[in-house]
């Protein structure tokens, strides 16, 4: 690799391979290790999603602590070192034998979480390159949305050919010797590259000035609601088309289908979204969540649900964008580390919580018809928070 400053398209592509690679690793492989795991180690279900809880409440305690570091210039250090400590954490998972052990590796590969997938790349592209950060973040959801379409693959090949241990320490190998030293190249030179003017960094808010306005508030439970439903929603997709009566296959088909919609409606935006206001293309984007999750309550047949895999694969693919770019417009980027990390940490955490309160609703109602009815509910709650969090004026 050059030792020179790779440039914008350099850093882009860069930062958008290190996280599709990240991603895959640290937030789709889990599942595929569940049933090998259970069958060397004999550990129940629980225990095995009580360590990957534990990794995703790490990740929304720590975003803050990783927003601030962005704020401070330290942003390839931060994604350096995240890659490098997940490297680390998966060759210590490959050889846990206790369940401590794995809740211990799951909370270092938490915090890894919050050092290196999306959060963190928005913000050092939003300090660097503040003429063209929409853009930069647009083409990294755009190949990090491919995660998924990796990962399950991957693992499904490695596996049988070398066993569960010995695919773990490969996928730590692939962060530690090649991600790390990705980010360590794409993020050489200053840590501004153009900087504000200093009436604007004047202008621009502070976390203490965000947390007093509206706004941030509305912004906050808009996309906790989402993330929210989102994580509820996967945890307990499998079970709820039992309920249905679905076929394997036919769920299979649906699943398969969100991961393309997510890249589907970045490609669209891509093509012809960009000249639309933030706030439009969220409004569009939001109402997909209740809407999908409507279909999903009601459907039964393999169109009404291909229906829901479309749009809310393409709502989830897009609300990401939509929260990258919008914390900088409101509030400004002088500290949209700490605010942006303040705001997802929230949503995080409801999104480690989600699994466990969706099964406390499932003992409630009739059953799981009325549990995606209440997300379909909570999706509109969010679209309303969002139309209600005007621009502040700080």
């Amino acid at each position: 690799m050059s030792f020179a400053a790779p440039g914008y398209r350099g850093t882009v592509s860069a930062l958008a391979i290190g996280q599709v690679l990240s991603w895959a690793a640290l937030y789709y492989v889990f599942s595929s290790f569940v049933l090998p795991m259970q069958r060397e180690l004999g550990w129940d279900k629980a225990t095995l999603m009580g360590a990957y809880t534990l990794g995703l409440a790490v990740w929304g305690a720590a975003t803050y602590v990783a927003g601030a570091l962005v704020d401070a210039g330290r942003g390839r250090l931060l994604m350096s070192a995240g890659n490098a400590l997940a490297g680390l954490g998966f060759g210590v998972w490959s050889a846990v034998s206790e369940p401590w052990m794995l809740y211990a590796v799951w909370a270092v590969l938490g915090a890894a979480m919050a050092a290196t997938l999306y959060e963190p790349a928005f913000n050092v592209l939003t300090k660097r390159y503040p003429e063209r950060y929409q853009h930069g973040i647009t083409m990294l959801t755009l190949v990090g949305g491919f995660a998924s379409t990796l990962s399950f693959p991957a693992v499904a090949w490695l596996l049988p050919h070398l066993g569960w241990r010995p695919t773990l320490a490969v996928i730590g190998a692939v962060l530690l010797c090649f991600v790390a030293p990705l980010h360590l190249w794409a993020l050489r030179g200053p840590a501004l590259v153009a900087a504000a003017r200093a009436d604007d960094e004047q202008d621009d808010a502070t976390l203490h000035d965000a947390l007093r306005t509206p706004a941030f508030w509305l912004l906050t439970l808009c996309f906790m609601l989402q993330a929210f439903v989102s994580a509820a929603l996967w945890a307990h997709v499998m079970p709820i088309f039992v309920s249905k009566g679905v076929s394997e296959a036919n769920a299979l088909v649906v699943l398969m289908t969100v991961g393309p919609a997510q890249v589907a409606g970045r490609l669209v935006y891509a093509a012809v979204g960009r000249g639309w206001s933030l706030r439009r293309l969220g409004v569009v984007v939001l109402i997909g969540l209740p809407v999908g999750t409507l279909f999903f309550a009601l459907g039964h047949t393999l169109p009404m649900l291909l229906v829901f895999a479309l749009v809310f694969g393409m709502s989830n693919g897009l609300v990401t964008i939509v929260r990258g770019g919008l914390v900088p417009q409101y509030f400004g980027r002088t500290h949209v580390g700490r605010i942006g990390g303040a705001m997802s940490g929230i949503g995080l955490l409801s999104r480690a919580a989600a699994p466990l309160m969706a099964a406390w609703m499932l003992l409630m109602v009739p059953g799981y018809t009325e549990v995606v009815l209440a997300f379909s509910a909570l999706g509109l709650l969010s679209v309303a928070a969002f139309l209600a969090a005007r621009p502040p004026r700080v």
